[in-house]
């Protein structure tokens, strides 16, 4: 008798939870097509789409906690490449190579710069605007990087396989949002839908993003200027002995 009541007043307990309040999961995958990118071509590696989910039925929820996220230099790149953080994260630049660094972003996500700085060292910098931020280095052009700053709390960064999950997502009515570095606006809103979460969540079909129209423009440095030529050992213009 005392295990029927238990299971009678869950159930009770949880048919009392509103609908909209309910959380469940979101399935899905992504592919990446038309590339060429080698890591996609030869190995399928779908990584660095980002998803996210934003409600259309109701008032828009308060984002996810802010967080700390690290973006380490390490043989003159960015790791990891694309991260996605909520609206007021702070983002950590430590620089693990031997050599001067400088993080920056004249882009309309939202600039910023935190100077240059020297081996061993790290520099931070707390986003408050949400938007996709393109970041680069001021001393590198070949350096570049993705931070995704999102107010909502429902999103995420594909693996290799492609394959991601959303969880705690209210039951409701959603818009489904992406952005991949390598498609152009026109070819990502066209994937755009609305999305109807049922309390048993939902998997979505296979979102296929192609990199038709993909052409990789060179960016100037924070200065708006052409980068000047880096000679042996990183020696730059202004580099410091």
């Amino acid at each position: 008798m005392i295990w029927r009541w238990l299971i009678f007043s869950n159930a009770v307990l949880w048919l009392a939870i509103p609908p909209a309040a309910r959380a469940a999961t979101v399935k899905g995958a992504v592919e990446i097509t038309n590339s060429r990118d080698e890591a996609v071509r030869k190995r399928k590696d779908y990584t660095g789409v980002v998803v996210w989910l934003e409600a259309t039925d109701r008032a828009a929820p308060a984002p996810a906690a802010p967080k700390r996220a690290q973006m380490v230099q390490r043989e003159k790149r960015f790791t990891p490449h694309v991260i996605a953080v909520p609206l007021g994260s702070t983002v950590d630049f430590p620089n693990a190579d031997p050599i001067f660094h400088n993080a920056f972003s004249n882009f309309s996500g939202q600039p910023f710069d935190v100077g240059l700085y020297p081996p061993g060292s790290n520099r931070s910098w707390v986003f408050k605007k949400p938007g996709i931020v393109r970041v680069f280095c001021n001393i590198h052009p070949t350096m570049s990087a993705i931070i995704a700053v999102l107010s909502t709390p429902w999103y995420v960064v594909t693996p290799v396989s492609g394959k991601f999950t959303l969880d705690n997502v209210p039951a409701g009515e959603y818009q489904l949002r992406l952005f991949h570095e390598r498609a152009v606006p026109e070819n990502l809103q066209a994937l755009e839908r609305t999305i109807k979460v049922p309390e048993g969540g939902v998997t979505l079909p296979l979102i296929s993003i192609s990199e038709t129209g993909f052409v990789p423009a060179p960016h100037m440095n924070k200065f708006g200027r052409e980068y000047p030529p880096v000679g042996n050992g990183d020696t730059y213009p202004g580099a410091p002995k």
